[in-house]
Protein backbone atom coordinates (compact mmCIF):
# COMPACT_ATOMS: atom_id res chain seq x y z
CA UNK A 1 0.00 0.00 0.00
CA UNK A 2 2.92 2.18 0.74
CA UNK A 3 3.37 2.27 -3.29
CA UNK A 4 0.39 4.09 -3.62
CA UNK A 5 0.02 5.93 -0.45
CA UNK A 6 2.50 8.15 1.27
CA UNK A 7 3.04 7.96 5.54
CA UNK A 8 1.09 10.69 6.75
CA UNK A 9 4.86 12.56 7.79
CA UNK A 10 6.46 11.86 4.08
CA UNK A 11 4.26 14.48 2.14
CA UNK A 12 2.90 16.94 4.90
CA UNK A 13 4.99 18.94 7.43
CA UNK A 14 3.36 20.03 10.46
CA UNK A 15 0.04 18.92 12.22
CA UNK A 16 -3.30 18.83 10.67
CA UNK A 17 -4.33 22.00 11.96
CA UNK A 18 -1.76 23.78 10.39
CA UNK A 19 -2.63 25.11 6.66
CA UNK A 20 -0.98 23.68 3.80
CA UNK A 21 1.36 25.02 1.35
CA UNK A 22 2.44 22.53 -1.63
CA UNK A 23 4.53 23.55 -4.30
CA UNK A 24 1.80 25.41 -6.71
CA UNK A 25 3.95 25.94 -9.79
CA UNK A 26 5.19 22.85 -12.18
CA UNK A 27 7.27 22.87 -15.32
CA UNK A 28 6.94 19.35 -17.47
CA UNK A 29 7.57 17.71 -20.19
CA UNK A 30 5.60 15.43 -22.27
CA UNK A 31 5.21 13.69 -25.18
CA UNK A 32 2.50 11.42 -27.11
CA UNK A 33 1.45 9.94 -30.42
CA UNK A 34 -2.17 11.32 -31.56
CA UNK A 35 -4.16 10.53 -34.34
CA UNK A 36 -6.80 12.39 -36.69
CA UNK A 37 -10.26 11.97 -35.26
CA UNK A 38 -13.61 14.34 -35.75
CA UNK A 39 -13.57 14.66 -39.73
CA UNK A 40 -9.63 15.13 -40.63
CA UNK A 41 -9.85 15.66 -44.51
CA UNK A 42 -6.78 13.18 -44.20
CA UNK A 43 -5.59 10.34 -41.42
CA UNK A 44 -3.30 12.47 -39.60
CA UNK A 45 -0.65 11.30 -37.40
CA UNK A 46 1.71 13.47 -35.11
CA UNK A 47 4.32 13.15 -32.51
CA UNK A 48 3.82 16.88 -30.08
CA UNK A 49 6.71 17.24 -27.59
CA UNK A 50 5.65 19.58 -25.00
CA UNK A 51 7.13 21.94 -22.56
CA UNK A 52 4.75 23.31 -20.23
CA UNK A 53 4.40 25.47 -17.30
CA UNK A 54 1.75 24.89 -14.94
CA UNK A 55 -0.44 26.11 -11.52
CA UNK A 56 -1.92 23.77 -9.30
CA UNK A 57 -4.66 24.56 -7.23
CA UNK A 58 -7.50 22.36 -5.28
CA UNK A 59 -5.50 20.91 -2.45
CA UNK A 60 -7.99 18.99 0.44
CA UNK A 61 -6.84 21.13 3.34
CA UNK A 62 -9.79 19.33 5.73
CA UNK A 63 -8.49 17.27 8.54
CA UNK A 64 -9.45 14.19 7.60
CA UNK A 65 -7.10 10.66 6.23
CA UNK A 66 -7.44 12.73 3.08
CA UNK A 67 -5.63 15.93 3.43
CA UNK A 68 -3.30 17.57 1.55
CA UNK A 69 -1.71 15.14 -1.39
CA UNK A 70 -0.71 11.47 0.50
CA UNK A 71 -1.73 9.72 -2.32
CA UNK A 72 1.38 8.87 -4.65
CA UNK A 73 -1.43 8.11 -7.59
CA UNK A 74 -3.27 11.33 -8.30
CA UNK A 75 -5.71 11.58 -11.11
CA UNK A 76 -5.71 14.78 -13.23
CA UNK A 77 -7.61 16.50 -15.98
CA UNK A 78 -5.91 19.10 -17.75
CA UNK A 79 -6.80 21.97 -20.45
CA UNK A 80 -4.86 24.95 -21.84
CA UNK A 81 -4.09 27.64 -25.22
CA UNK A 82 -1.07 27.53 -26.62
CA UNK A 83 0.91 28.29 -29.88
CA UNK A 84 2.86 25.72 -32.17
CA UNK A 85 5.08 25.11 -34.76
CA UNK A 86 4.45 22.09 -37.42
CA UNK A 87 5.58 21.06 -40.76
CA UNK A 88 2.64 21.82 -42.63
CA UNK A 89 3.56 21.17 -46.53
CA UNK A 90 1.04 23.52 -47.52
CA UNK A 91 0.91 22.15 -51.27
CA UNK A 92 -0.18 18.21 -49.84
CA UNK A 93 -4.06 17.98 -50.38
CA UNK A 94 -5.41 18.24 -46.66
CA UNK A 95 -2.70 19.95 -45.13
CA UNK A 96 -2.34 22.91 -42.87
CA UNK A 97 -1.91 26.42 -44.80
CA UNK A 98 1.16 27.47 -42.58
CA UNK A 99 3.78 25.96 -40.19
CA UNK A 100 2.18 28.48 -37.06
CA UNK A 101 -0.97 27.16 -35.33
CA UNK A 102 -3.21 27.74 -32.48
CA UNK A 103 -3.89 24.92 -29.91
CA UNK A 104 -6.39 23.78 -27.98
CA UNK A 105 -5.73 20.77 -25.89
CA UNK A 106 -7.41 18.81 -22.93
CA UNK A 107 -6.03 15.87 -21.04
CA UNK A 108 -7.18 13.28 -18.65
CA UNK A 109 -4.74 10.78 -16.83
CA UNK A 110 -3.03 10.26 -13.64
CA UNK A 111 0.33 11.18 -12.23
CA UNK A 112 2.52 9.03 -9.91
CA UNK A 113 4.28 11.40 -7.55
CA UNK A 114 7.89 10.29 -7.01
CA UNK A 115 8.76 12.49 -4.31
CA UNK A 116 7.36 16.12 -2.70
CA UNK A 117 8.92 17.35 -6.54
CA UNK A 118 9.14 14.83 -9.32
CA UNK A 119 5.71 13.39 -10.96
CA UNK A 120 5.63 11.04 -14.08
CA UNK A 121 2.12 11.51 -15.64
CA UNK A 122 0.41 9.19 -18.43
CA UNK A 123 -2.87 9.81 -19.86
CA UNK A 124 -4.69 10.45 -23.13
CA UNK A 125 -4.49 13.84 -24.77
CA UNK A 126 -6.70 15.90 -27.09
CA UNK A 127 -5.42 18.87 -29.13
CA UNK A 128 -6.82 20.80 -31.64
CA UNK A 129 -4.68 22.60 -33.84
CA UNK A 130 -5.60 25.58 -36.29
CA UNK A 131 -4.00 28.60 -38.37
CA UNK A 132 -7.03 30.65 -37.23
CA UNK A 133 -8.30 31.21 -40.81
CA UNK A 134 -4.85 32.96 -41.77
CA UNK A 135 -4.14 31.26 -44.67
CA UNK A 136 -6.07 28.81 -47.01
CA UNK A 137 -6.39 26.14 -46.56
CA UNK A 138 -7.53 25.81 -42.92
CA UNK A 139 -8.64 22.15 -42.72
CA UNK A 140 -8.67 22.50 -38.42
CA UNK A 141 -6.65 19.33 -37.41
CA UNK A 142 -8.64 17.10 -34.46
CA UNK A 143 -6.20 14.98 -32.73
CA UNK A 144 -6.36 12.37 -29.98
CA UNK A 145 -3.78 9.48 -28.42
CA UNK A 146 -1.83 8.43 -25.46
CA UNK A 147 0.67 11.18 -23.69
CA UNK A 148 3.58 10.43 -20.99
CA UNK A 149 5.61 12.89 -19.09
CA UNK A 150 7.91 13.92 -16.41
CA UNK A 151 7.10 16.91 -14.26
CA UNK A 152 8.87 18.78 -11.60
CA UNK A 153 7.45 21.05 -8.86
CA UNK A 154 8.70 24.08 -7.27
Amino acid sequence: MALFVQPPSAGAEGSASETLNPPRFEVAVQSGYLFGVFGNPDSYEIGPEFISGRIRWGVNDSDSWTRGYNWRLVPYISGGLGLGWIDSHPDMRGSQGQDFTFNILTGIGVSYEIDDRWKVDAGVLYQHLSNGGQTDPNPSLNLIGPQIGVSYSF
